[in-house]
């Protein structure tokens, strides 16, 4: 049994894996040092979580009266947003990888202390517990030194400055579930070419993918066989695609701007929480946007659909064409006009296959503990 975790800044989600990585619990509890809520298996409490490592512990409780004790579990699974220029690969944590992540912090600030917490956590509750960690950036480590590399003095680039890319657990994710669902022929009625058809789709990964994640934080990537090639997130998950709350790809002279008019925190504040979707018109709920008929929403979405159009021209000539795209986030799964728009758009690449596929990240990261699980067994 593997017990998935994902720590985000402030909240914590856990899922429970049998070995054929069906899902046996999952729950969440949201808004750490704030108004706490535990959803166990759809239902929700409140909760006092001042700390994620009152959250976890919380968690465990509830995944013990649900007849899962922590000594049932075979290994702890653990989401780690940033893996820095070493950790390009899932691992079996060890003091030395800890430390490792411990150093991307200033990489990752809001959200791999997070991590960390819950891993020193578990370490203290269950010292004999295995913990595995899985990275956000990972999958990008396949990014030719062309691609990765900013035009910036040596000294600057020593410090790790540079483009690693995220959503990697996402990609990771989709490749595997279409390649299998390719090779299995059991995915027809969630995939269509842009004509209705599924002439020419391989019954294997495509060989020059294109994968978009969709949803609050949006992204997408260059996939040649099977590996990330190129990727529209650089430093941070600021860069490329117009995003919830996030502008995108930005002048650096304009974040300069801001950072005088505003000071570098109140920048960042409005990078990050105060812009992309919801400047545009109001709100990030795709959803409500595509709902409405005034002009500001009309823009907000014409806006997304044209900049992920624009940052997926630059991924296809990475790749030298185009097989199939794939979507797959909150709103690649189910936004369907967005969907199509963007396949419209990119029509002069070829009448490819589209797809859409769900995204499972905590199932991944399970994935990866058992792989590296099973190299350990002899």
């Amino acid at each position: 049994m593997i017990l998935v975790l994902n720590a985000g800044s402030s909240s914590l989600k856990a899922a429970l894996f049998a070995p054929d990585l069906t899902a046996q619990f999952t729950a969440k509890l949201a808004e750490i040092a704030g108004d706490s809520r535990l959803t166990i298996d759809g239902t929700t409490i409140p909760a006092r979580a001042p700390d994620h490592q009152t959250a976890l512990a919380l968690i465990l409780q509830a995944l013990a009266t649900a007849g899962h004790p922590v000594t049932t579990l075979t290994a702890v699974a653990h989401r780690v947003v940033h893996g820095g220029a070493d950790l390009v690969a899932p691992v079996v944590l060890t003091p030395a990888a800890t430390a490792l992540i411990q150093a991307a912090i200033p990489l990752a600030p809001l959200h791999n202390p997070a991590n960390l917490a819950c891993i020193h956590a578990m370490a203290a509750l269950a010292p004999g517990l295995p913990q595995t960690a899985s990275f956000d950036t990972a999958f990008h480590a396949t990014n030719p030194d062309v691609a990765t590399t900013y035009a910036l003095p040596a000294a600057e680039r020593a410090k790790g400055i540079r483009r690693f890319g995220f959503h990697g657990l996402s990609y990771a994710s989709l490749t595997h579930s279409l390649s299998h669902s390719l090779t299995h022929s059991l995915t027809p009625s969630l995939s269509h070419s842009l004509t209705g058809s599924l002439t020419g789709s391989p019954p294997h990964l495509p060989r020059r993918l294109l994968a978009l994640h969709l949803g609050n934080g949006a992204s997408l990537c260059a996939i040649l066989d099977g590996r990330s090639v190129a990727t529209s997130m650089g430093y941070s998950p600021l860069d490329g695609l117009v995003m919830g709350t996030r502008p995108g790809s930005i002048d650096p002279m304009a974040v300069l701007r801001l950072a005088q008019d505003h000071g570098i925190d109140g920048a960042g504040q409005m990078l990050n929480h105060a812009s992309g979707l919801r400047a545009l018109a109001g709100t990030n709920d795709m959803r409500a946007l595509l709902s409405r008929s005034d002009a500001e929403a009309r823009f907000a979405v014409d806006h997304f659909c044209y900049w992920a159009i624009r940052h997926a021209g630059s991924a296809i000539a990475a790749m030298g064409g185009l097989d199939a795209i794939a979507f797959t986030g909150g709103i690649g799964e189910n936004a369907g006009a967005v969907r199509d728009r963007i396949s419209a758009g990119l029509r002069w690449a070829g009448d490819v296959p589209v797809h859409v596929v769900r995204a499972d990240e905590e199932r991944q990261i399970a994935r990866d503990a058992l792989s590296l699980l099973q190299r350990k067994v002899p």
